[in-house]
């Protein structure tokens, strides 16, 4: 009989996945439960048209790893890396976004390759990470598994998890292990079993107050991608927000995302001509996906109900359920916008392994991976639910005429649209200070923190408008204002 340490693991997405490169290896015995089929055999193109994974809500959305997760892949598990690379996903690095005023004056330092996206559609990503992860020894998957329970007990006053109830094939199995991990996602019904279980879970939540729209493009042949000139990829006009995602293939996306309270652009913007006018009226995206360069492929995806939610599995930081973790969307959601969902969840799979590693005690292991947890993570879900928040104010002053901002709102205005944006386009340092917090490598506030940094912002801060348009520092605009693009696309402001 084995002596490994058996772990089952619910859900077989990003942090599925990121638990089975994890904790395989051959060290435990590994089973992932996926509620969908196998993968189909086919090419990553093949496999974005073809591929349903109920399980995955987000799976035609856009999608990039970003620093955190690239490097933790590069040194980790470099063959997994090079299969990524041979299906077609690219990496772009901290040099290849520079802006034009920042080109001649950058000098490599340790810790830009760090600085590192991995461009892909999720599709190509889960494919070839899926492949790779069943064939790690000790990993083994079993499909078409719904999770129906847990199989629990108590024991002095808490509860330990010995495993799940799975429906296979229209029966009840249960099966048992050391260790359950939920990696089911935002919607994981495993906090309300576990409060069956007398289990007190509580949920800090906040609304991230905005939909996301995605469609996906490819590059029409003999067209290539256009000049990187420094028109931003990406831009935020209050009443809403785009970004242009690399992928695969030649092939790319473009997200909308619209506040909630703009009824009139989020039910416009599903419809596939109202969703390419409004990119067309976006110099960042029209570039991309101008008919003569790029044809669509895909209808517009969308997705709403977005929640900022942490769940504490400990009471008064005591553990109340043993043998049981959550990671990924089961344990923090946040909002895709900032694209580190996927990081979060790899990253969480890779602290519940060494949180494994370090002790056998079910207890001290509970209060280890929370605190790791937390320390790894909060910091950005702090920063996210403040960042969701003030646009959402800032949506309410879009649509209201008569708003006049007052002093210190002004200020904040100008700090980041005249001093920050522009040093981090016109100054090497700041650029990269900020590229790190973007990447999850530094603190979100990191930045501010360092004397050097804050002097340099307030140096562009000091300069004038015009010369900082003359050195390129203000990138183009965005687009149009909001009456401007409501009417552009034929509905009433």
């Amino acid at each position: 009989m084995s002596t490994k340490e058996r772990v089952l693991v619910a859900g077989a997405g990003i942090a599925g996945l990121g638990a089975a490169l994890a904790l395989g290896g051959g060290e435990r015995e590994v089973t992932i439960l996926d509620r969908d089929p196998p993968p189909p055999e086919l090419s990553p193109d093949e496999a974005f048209y073809r591929w349903e994974r109920r399980g995955a809500t987000q799976l035609r959305h856009s999608h990039a790893f970003i620093g955190r997760l690239t490097s933790l892949i590069r040194d980790r598990y470099p063959d997994l890396l090079q299969e990524l690379l041979n299906e077609g996903t690219r990496l772009f690095g901290f040099s290849d976004a520079l802006t034009p005023p920042l080109m001649d004056k950058y000098t490599p330092v340790a810790g830009d390759d760090d600085l590192m996206l991995l461009f892909s559609r999720r599709t190509t990503l889960e494919l070839v990470m899926r492949r790779y992860a069943s064939r790690l020894p000790g990993v083994s998957f079993v499909n078409n598994a719904g999770v129906r329970g847990l199989i629990a007990r108590r024991e002095h006053g808490r509860i330990v998890v010995d495993g799940l109830k799975v429906e296979c094939g229209g029966h009840i199995e249960e099966m048992r292990a050391d260790i359950v991990v939920d990696a089911t996602g935002r919607n994981t019904a495993f906090p309300d079993w576990l409060r069956q279980e007398g289990a007190t879970v509580r949920e800090e939540e906040s609304p991230c107050g905005i939909l996301y729209f995605t469609r996906h493009y490819r590059l029409r042949e003999g067209q290539d991608e256009p000049p990187r000139d420094g028109t931003p990829g990406g831009g935020d006009l209050g009443y809403i927000k785009y970004g242009v995602f690399i992928a695969d293939n030649r092939h790319f996306s473009v997200t909308l995302a619209t506040p909630e309270i703009e009824t009139e652009m989020r039910l416009a913007v599903v419809k596939p001509e109202i969703f390419d006018a409004v990119c067309l009226e976006l110099p960042g995206a029209e570039r991309w996906m101008n008919p003569a360069r790029a044809e669509p492929v895909s209808r517009v995806f969308s997705m709403g109900n977005l929640q900022n939610v942490w769940r504490h599995f400990l009471k008064d930081d005591e553990p109340q359920v043993l043998g049981f973790f959550a990671l990924g969307d089961a344990a923090v959601r946040t909002n895709p916008l900032y694209g580190r969902g996927c990081a979060s969840g790899v990253v969480e799979a890779h602290i519940l392994r060494d949180t494994l590693d370090a002790m056998k005690d079910p207890a001290k292991r509970a209060r280890l991976y929370a605190h790791e947890m937390r320390k790894a993570i909060r910091p950005y879900f702090d920063s996210m639910v403040r960042l969701d928040l003030q646009a959402i104010r800032r949506a309410e002053h879009e649509r209201d005429p008569a708003y006049k901002p007052g002093l210190r709102a002004r200020m904040m205005k100008s700090f980041a649209e005249d001093a920050i944006a522009p040093a981090a386009r016109g100054d090497l340092e700041v650029g990269r200070a900020i590229s790190r917090v973007f990447h999850m490598l530094d603190e979100p506030t990191a930045f501010l923190k360092r004397p050097e940094i804050v002097g340099r912002i307030f140096k562009v801060w000091a300069m004038s408008k015009k010369m900082k348009e003359e050195l390129g520092f203000y990138p183009p605009k965005f687009g149009p204002e909001r009456k401007e693009m409501l009417a552009r696309i034929g509905l009433a402001a």
